[in-house]
């Protein structure tokens, strides 16, 4: 069990409370919070900042989520932007059926580009709050984790030099391919994975929406999807072969594919754009038990991946790092270490009810292509009961907003 009290300062070099590693959502949002509470952090970033506010990411944000942004005044141009969207639509057998999740659950979806919520919160953390936070940093090494005097270091861009900062506690934010995750020991933290067999392209294009709300289209040739990123920027999904190479899908087999899963009577013809994005995703989740080594506590994808089936990963990364941000203020305002204790066991309950239904949602999706008539049938049956039974809809609408779960974040 590791010794919470303070590090003691060394006798030279930096030392703060929280050195936070990575600069997604997670670290941003961590690093806000802590900094308006008065606990000073670091952020080391891999990448620079224009790289960091230009990464087309997911888009979904959940409404918990955005209250919880607001309540820390960190979403004031997310609530003047962004759109709100309250129903999605399932096409398949050549039929639309629109789910209205909103007029179910109570909550909604914003649609804001994660690049933007990003630069609303480095603004805010760097150019508002003068936090600290260095960019483009490499060969980050984290010291004595499980330690008293645990530490990270890292090569300075500018100058070449080595640096390194003691502190209390690390943040591991950076990700599925970070140097936070790498650095657990593999006696002491498991990680299940699931492979879905598929893989999606996905694609953004200069196109206004076709549609109001999210589409998913459900065909024997394989999922498609459109969602959302802005009055002119779509987001699409064609599920394709694991592995498959993006040079391979041409602008005109893009969209032509896209026509025939998506296309049904009564719906609005597909509005082409150039494809400004092209890259192929191997469908497959991961969990880290814990999500904590000593003084290291990971959040977001350096803990957990959940496919985008469900725009599920930006809004368990803002809750891991608002349950952590609540835990070490209380850490380093009133001594209180029972959070950093409960950390990582609140936040995989919360993370295991997404894979769930992540798996679930995946098998609605994609059985009618897998060629596995079982698999087919299944789908149809789930996708009736939807519609067929207010049962079945309350509680797919509960977990496709997120308002289920143990939170007292909404």
């Amino acid at each position: 069990m590791i010794d919470f009290s303070p590090t003691p300062f060394p006798p030279s070099g930096r030392h703060v409370p929280v050195v936070i590693v990575g600069a997604g959502p997670a670290g941003l949002a961590l690093a806000n919070v802590l900094r308006s509470a008065r606990v000073d952090c670091v952020v080391l970033e891999a990448e620079s900042r224009p790289f960091i506010e230009q990464r087309p990411r997911a888009g979904f944000i959940e409404e918990w989520a955005v209250r919880a942004l607001e309540r820390h005044g960190l979403a004031v141009r997310l609530l003047e932007q962004a759109q709100t969207h309250t129903e999605c639509e399932f096409r398949i057998g050549g039929e639309r059926h629109r789910f209205g999740y909103t007029q179910v659950s109570g909550h909604r979806h914003f649609v804001y580009p994660q690049p933007l919520l990003v630069s609303d919160l480095v603004r805010e953390y760097a150019d508002v709050k003068g936090g600290d936070i260095r960019f483009g940093v490499r060969d980050v090494e984290l010291h004595d984790v499980d330690g008293e005097t645990p530490s990270v270091s890292y090569t300075d861009p500018d100058s070449g030099e080595r640096r390194r900062i003691t502190c209390d506690v690390i943040a591991g934010c950076d990700g599925a391919r970070g140097v936070t995750r790498a650095s657990l020991p593999p006696e002491r933290a498991h990680t299940a994975r699931l492979d879905y067999g598929v893989g999606w392209l996905a694609l953004l294009a200069e196109a206004p929406p076709s549609s109001d709300c999210v589409v998913f289209g459900v065909h024997p040739r394989g999922f498609a999807a459109h969602m959302a990123r802005g009055p002119q920027v779509t987001r699409y999904y064609l599920e394709c072969p694991p592995g498959d190479d993006a040079a391979n899908w041409s602008h005109e087999r893009v969209w032509s594919e896209l026509r025939t899963r998506l296309s049904v009577a009564g719906a609005a013809p597909l509005t082409e754009g150039r494809l400004i994005e092209k890259r192929v995703l191997d469908m497959h989740n991961y969990v880290v038990q814990p999500m904590t080594y000593g003084r290291l506590f990971l959040a977001g994808d350096a803990a957990h991946l959940v496919a985008p089936i469900a725009a599920k990963g930006m809004n368990l990364a803002l809750y891991d790092a608002l349950t952590l941000a609540d835990a070490l203020v209380a850490y380093f305002h009133e001594g209180d270490t029972g959070g950093l204790r409960g950390y990582s066991a609140a936040c995989l309950r919360r993370v295991w009810e997404y894979q769930e239904f992540s798996e679930w949602f995946a098998e609605l999706l994609h059985g009618p292509s897998s060629q596995d008539p079982f698999r087919a049938g299944n789908a149809g049956a789930r996708l009736r009961r939807l519609f067929d039974s207010p049962v079945a809809a309350a509680a797919f609408a509960e977990s496709y907003i997120g308002a289920g779960g143990g939170s007292n974040r909404r």
